[in-house]
């Protein structure tokens, strides 16, 4: 597929998924006219790296994840101190945001919850993808 249709698949724009492999995010394949080829793989890739930069995520340490979960389907996992370092410290971060979302979380459901609007909550479940 080409990236029109790859970034439509995924949800986000074509010039996303050019800075996703100006990044390193993804590697497209090429066909013999020089145009970006795309499978099925990459929008699942793409849409998991659209989902971790909206949650936050840098890409830099988007790439470290990506590059690991590769290294340890494939062998025995290992990973340098400094990289060690580097995600030690964004977890820590990446907690501290979950910790902000669920507070947030909380108080809006507790506040619908106590309101008239309680039904807004069964409707927005059934309509986020979550919910589905």
């Amino acid at each position: 597929m080409k990236i029109g249709e790859l970034a439509r698949r995924a949800g986000v724009a074509p010039r996303l998924v050019r800075y996703y492999e100006q990044q390193g995010l993804l590697v497209a394949a090429r066909a013999a006219n020089g145009y970006r080829t795309y499978s099925d793989d990459d929008v699942e890739r793409v849409s998991r790296v659209a989902g971790m930069v909206r949650a936050g995520i840098p890409t830099r340490l988007i790439k470290v994840l990506l590059d690991m979960e590769e290294a340890s389907a494939a062998e025995a996992p290992t990973c340098p101190r400094t990289v060690a370092e580097m995600l030690a410290g964004e977890l820590v971060g990446i907690e501290d945001k979950i910790a902000c979302l669920t507070r947030s979380r909380d108080t809006i459901r507790d506040v619908l919850l106590r309101t008239e609007q309680a039904a807004l909550l069964s409707e927005a479940a059934a309509t986020s993808p979550a919910g589905r």
